[in-house]
């Protein structure tokens, strides 16, 4: 073998690694960077505390700041970076505590969690849309854990008037990625606005202070705007299904749900896309799974 052929040779192996440099560089590029957690499992998106240890913050009520106070509940991790906030707000006369398990139990799968109190009780869903907005500028601009949050992520929840809310809301400030209204109350919810957030109905067949016939289901049809949307209703299941004690299958959904569109979390399309079928738990689920 002549010094010639051995400098074509070592030329084409070096052009030859270069190109698989560059083909798999892409691969890297393309990393999400929002991703937090280990991989799930079923076993991981229905247990009771995820993989983040979780500590929390509580914010008085004060005059001005918008809403009635609340405690946000954040991962403890700081070598992961900045985690998508949520804002959960409760329905007609509802304490925070009827929704404080929902704090935890997200913060625990990777979320900046806020549960809130209104500025009164029998605030109706106008007004808890503005209370929610408040809050979530409080959770990103002002709060003590205000460096842990991503402010581009945002998403919201709220309980029957809240989860009204939640629809004004999401309709009222586009740049909200996500949102779950839990057995919405709002005779007049965003019918006419355009709700461009990823929004998932969780509704319950045997609510009767807002029946699925005339809120959730009517809600979902008038989702136009929504680049993802989906309707869950529980089987024999009322309007406080949500409220105190935590629920697995509504914990299930808005982990995933919220994973896949504030972390754009591609791992948790297997709990989505399919969509599940009717269970002792779900008696229906629409969507317009389009995810891939």
């Amino acid at each position: 073998m002549n010094d010639a052929f051995r400098r074509r040779t070592a030329t084409l192996l070096m052009a030859a690694g270069l190109s698989t440099v560059l083909l798999t560089a892409p691969a890297a590029a393309d990393a999400n960077p929002y991703e937090r957690g280990p991989a799930p499992t079923e076993a991981s998106i229905t247990a009771g505390t995820g993989p983040f240890e979780v500590a929390s913050v509580s914010v008085p009520g004060a005059s001005g700041l918008g809403f009635g106070g609340g405690t946000i509940y954040h991962p403890k991790a700081t070598g992961q970076g900045t985690f998508a906030p949520i804002v959960v707000t409760p329905g007609f006369i509802g304490p925070q505590f009827s929704i404080a398990w929902y704090g935890p139990r997200l913060a625990s799968q990777g979320f900046v969690v806020m549960t809130i109190s209104t500025n009164a009780p029998m605030d109706v869903p106008p007004d808890r849309a503005k209370q929610m907005l408040a809050a979530l500028d409080y959770l990103t601009q002002k709060s003590a854990v205000k460096d842990r949050v991503d402010a581009s992520r945002p998403g919201l929840m709220g309980h029957s008037m809240g989860g009204g809310g939640t629809i004004r809301a999401a309709a009222e400030r586009p740049e909200i990625k996500a949102a779950i209204p839990l057995a919405p109350w709002d005779p007049d919810a965003s019918l006419a606005r355009p709700v461009k957030a990823n929004t998932l109905i969780i509704g319950a067949d045997m609510d009767f202070i807002a029946p699925v016939s005339m809120f959730s289901e009517p809600m979902y049809a008038e989702l136009q705007s929504a680049p993802e949307k989906a309707y869950l209703e529980l089987n024999n299941a009322g309007h406080v299904i949500s409220y105190i004690a935590p629920n697995t299958t509504i914990a299930k959904y808005s982990i995933a749900w919220m994973k896949r569109f504030l972390d754009n979390d591609t791992r948790y399309d297997q709990f989505l896309c399919p969509p599940p079928k009717p269970s002792s738990a779900i008696k229906e689920y629409r969507d317009t799974c389009s995810l891939g």
